[in-house]
Parts: structure tokens; sequence; C-alpha cells
């Protein structure tokens, strides 16, 4: 009897040692979450000003950071849906695939969930046509790091890219706002080593040196954009932003609809920046998407989702 009472009694410990270490576990995420609310909404506050008057003419806001071997780019914004909106629309791989492949370099964008972790795949390109086949494959790792009702956030992550790019990284936060509206932070970076770093320069030597980005450098009266790596990142990241907008913006129109509706409503949002986003005319762009489409969608009904 007394080794059983010892044998229930050390078992009543070990439960509640389990559920200690487990409620800390939560709070601690909760915490987390908190946290990152606190923060992202804090930033709002910072930056309210730069969100009404700015050079985009829109609720935005850009930084971005160069290193020896790695750019960041962070965008800030307000969308005016409710937050519950954004999240659903935001937390599914699905959407993720119908939002990035509007970016006029990417090819097709397919996704898989196996054992609950899922993956994308881009297919990057040139701005013509191209199947996937001829594109370059970027993986990513699609997790929901927190999504509660006032807050999400969303990770995508690359370990390997085009070109001996490495270290892709997508992060989403987004937060609840007064008013229906929700405040979004999209950031992005990736890394590059010494081969994909020449490679880099002479592109931007002969075919991509009159490319620019958006954020000005230069004394006062003899300022001008940002231009090389940064300004690439800057411009793919404002397309990606400008793909989330569109895909909100469509979510009402019919179902049959918002494919066609996606692409017009994209490409006119990226006319607003001619001399960073202008590539080629809309008909063009219009016809290669819709050859695009045909081929994800074939590629995704090879995955079985």
């Amino acid at each position: 009897m007394a080794a059983s009472k010892r044998i229930t009694g050390a078992a009543l410990c070990a439960f509640a040692l389990l559920m200690v270490l487990i409620c800390s576990s939560l709070a601690c995420a909760a915490d987390t979450e908190s946290s990152g609310e606190r923060a992202l909404l804090a930033k709002h506050a910072a930056i309210k000003a730069k969100l009404d008057k700015n050079q985009f003419g829109a609720p935005i806001y850009l930084e971005s950071t160069e290193g020896p071997d790695s750019v960041r780019v962070d965008m800030y914004g307000v969308f005016h849906y409710p937050f519950e909106t954004v999240r659903e629309a935001l937390q599914s791989p699905a959407a993720w695939c119908d939002i990035t492949s509007l970016h006029i370099n990417i090819k097709a964008c397919i996704y898989k969930t196996v054992k609950q972790q899922t993956q994308l795949t881009l297919y990057s390109g040139r701005k013509y046509f191209q199947p996937p086949s001829d594109a370059y494959p970027l993986k990513l790792a699609f997790r929901a790091a927190a999504s509660h009702p006032g807050y999400l956030e969303l990770s995508l992550v690359g370990e390997e890219g085009p070109f001996g790019t490495r270290d892709h990284r997508i992060g989403v936060q987004a937060a609840s706002l007064e008013g229906q509206a929700t405040f979004l932070h999209f950031s992005y970076t990736y890394s590059h080593g010494t081969m994909a770093r020449m490679a880099i320069k002479t592109y931007f030597a002969t075919l991509g040196h009159d490319k620019v980005g958006f954020t000005q450098v230069g004394e006062d009266g003899k300022q001008t954009y940002i231009d090389g790596v940064r300004g690439a990142v800057e411009r793919n990241t404002m397309r990606y932003y400008l793909a989330m907008q569109t895909y909100l913006d469509t979510l009402k129109a019919p179902e049959g609809q918002r494919f066609e509706q996606r692409l017009n409503r994209w490409y006119d949002l990226t006319a607003k920046y001619p001399r960073q986003l202008k590539e080629i005319d809309k008909s063009a762009y219009l016809n290669n998407k819709k050859l695009e489409r045909a081929q994800q969608e074939a590629l995704q009904a090879k995955q079985g989702s």
C-alpha cells in the first residue's frame, strides 16, 4: 500500500510539473504575441504622420538597409479592411499563391502541406512569359507564428534561392486598428555570397543600370533614388505589398471574375509608380499572366491540393 501511495504521489507530482510547464509555455507564447502586437501598434503611432503624408500618395511607409552581404526592406501600411478579413486572407497558403503570382517576375506559385508543415514554391523568372520549368524555384516554409483576434504574424523562410542567394525571409505582422482598419508590416530580406554579389554587380552595371527604388538619397536639391540591390529589393517588396492590397480589394468580386480583376487592379496600382515599377505594357502583362495561370494550375493539380 505504501509503495502504491508513493507511486501515486510521484505521478501526481509529475503531472503537476507537466501542467506548470504547459501553462508557462502558453503564457510565454501569449506574452510573445502581445509584445509583438504592442510593438507594431507603437510603430503605427510613431509613423502615423508619415503614413498620412508621403511620396506614395497612399498610407505606406518604407524603410530599407543594406549590409555587406544582405538587404532588408520593411514596409508599413494601412489597409481599410477589418482585421478579421485580413487575417483570414493572409493565413491561407492558397491565398499567398494568388497574391505572389501577380508579381511580374513570379511565373507560378504552388503549395503543399505535409504533416502540418506547409511549403510554398515560387518560380521566379523574367518579365516575359516563361513556363515554370524555365524559372528558378524558391522553396519557402510557411508558418503562422501567431494568430488571434487582434494580431497576426506569419513567416515565409527559404534557405536557398536563385543565383547563390540564401536566407530569403518574408515576414508579415498585422494588427487591428480602430475604424475597421488594419495596420500591416511586410518585411523582406535575403543574403548573398561572393558569386551572387558578382552577378548582381554585373547586372546593375549593364541591363539594370537605370533601375531605381523608392528611397531618396543625397543632399537637399540633389537627391536621387537609391539603385542597385537595395533599390531592387524595394521594388520587389512594393510589388508584393500591392499584390496583397489587390487581393483584398477583389475579395467581394464574384469568384469567377476575381482573377481577371486582380490582374487589372495590380497593374493599375503599380502604374502609379512608373519610374520604379513599369516594365511592360498592360496588354502584355495580362496575356502573360493568363498563360502562367494555366501552368500554375497544372502544377498545383500534381500536388493534390
